[in-house]
């Protein structure tokens, strides 16, 4: 009887072809609005999150705004090291500078820095080495710098012993960074190099003095012991004030962000549940306009022995065929859809989750009984001599 009910379902969606079709747009509408906008999201939220990754869930970045006139030291960031929750402790300055190789010459982003920040960050080297403390106590003029920078200066990457200058001042390259990252944990295609934290203050004039600085914990299970033992230290150094410096915490950063892709995806999945309601209305209507037109034949049908339940499974099995044809026409164009999202937007790798298919099937089989119900049942109880006088 199901099988007999399919069968004629599809004769009467395949009868009027144009009219079906656009029952099913609200169904494709409301899908593909779901899928490929939570696709998008899910896309987005992977490169923000592994970017968060890359930098470190371990890692904290304090800011000095407010030094007292009494401003942080080398020492001092030393100090923190030696903290038993911390593991690694590193200055960090930054400015923009020129760099020159024979005739070529780019601008550059100069980063000042000690041994750790190396660890802390989870670099790796194509080749020579990173920045020893020994560069830092010698204020050596010592530079390692990423890929990028290596291909446009001389053209190729084994550059170890080679001479630049930077803003004037002749650097011996010590190492190449393996992969192009920016102290953002992003993929980068600027030129970076970095150097001791000590040559930095020399070629720019300015005081060793320390502005802002990275910590790494020993696992991220001590992050929190971590961030309140450095808190209560500024806390005290800075006379009691709580402005006077910030401290970041990269962990926080990947919950806010989890928290965040979750509120996206329920608004998101509420306005596909709203198209995809005004998609049931209009199967509803369609469906009871069909009902009228095949009044005579819903009267002929019961005048020959259909009983009530098989007429009532008839609609509704047509209404929830319309529903699940037009979403699996929307899964079918939101697929190519992510894939034009990807082609053009390279900074956004967007994925369609299995999960979320299946969600919207369901969601779309859900519409189409719960609006096909009230056709069906009007269809199946149309009284039999009153539908066989009926005449379109």
């Amino acid at each position: 009887m199901i099988f007999q009910s399919v069968k004629m379902a599809m004769d009467s969606i395949m009868s009027n072809k144009m009219r079906s079709f656009l029952t099913m747009l609200g169904m494709i509408i409301g899908v593909m609005s779901l899928v490929v906008l939570v696709s998008i999201v899910n896309g987005a939220t992977k490169s923000v999150t592994d970017s968060i990754a890359n930098i470190g869930t371990n890692m904290l970045t304090v800011m000095i705004m407010d030094d007292k006139d009494n401003p942080l030291t080398l020492d001092e960031v030393d100090m923190v090291a030696d903290y038993s929750s911390v593991k690694y402790a590193a200055p960090l300055s930054n400015k923009s500078a020129t760099v020159k190789h024979e005739r070529t010459s780019e601008s550059i982003t100069l980063y000042g820095t000690t041994g750790a920040y190396y660890e802390i960050k989870g670099m790796t080297l194509l080749s020579g080495r990173f920045i020893k403390n020994a560069d830092v106590d010698s204020s050596t003029f010592a530079a390692v710098i990423n890929k990028t920078a290596a291909e446009e200066l001389f053209g190729r990457t084994q550059v170890v012993g080679e001479t630049i200058s930077l803003n004037g001042y002749h650097f011996t390259v010590i190492g190449v960074l393996d992969e192009e990252e920016s102290t953002t944990g992003n993929t980068s295609e600027r030129l970076e190099a970095y150097v001791p934290f000590t040559a930095l203050s020399k070629i720019s004039g300015s005081s060793r003095t320390v502005s802002s600085f990275l910590v790494a914990s020993a696992d991220e299970e001590s992050m929190d012991a971590v961030e309140n033992e450095i808190t209560k230290y500024l806390y005290q150094r800075f006379g009691y004030d709580s402005d006077a410096f910030s401290i970041t915490n990269s962990s926080t950063i990947m919950e806010t962000m989890s928290s965040v892709n979750d509120t996206m995806k329920w608004m998101l999945g509420g306005i596909a549940a709203i198209s995809l309601l005004v998609g049931g209305i209009g199967i509803m209507n369609i469906m009871l306009v069909s009902v009228t037109e095949r009044t005579r034949e819903i009267g002929i049908r019961k005048a020959i022995g259909a009983r009530k339940k098989t007429i009532l499974l008839q609609f509704l099995i047509e209404a929830l065929l319309v529903s699940i044809i037009g979403c699996l026409i929307g899964i079918a164009l939101s697929a190519l859809t992510v894939l034009g999202v990807n082609r053009f937007m390279d900074s956004i790798s967007a994925s369609m989750s299995l999960d979320v298919v299946l969600v919207a099937i369901a969601f779309s089989a859900f519409v189409g009984v719960a609006f096909g119900i009230y056709p069906a049942y009007k269809a199946a109880n149309k009284p039999p001599i009153e539908a066989l006088r009926y005449t379109s």
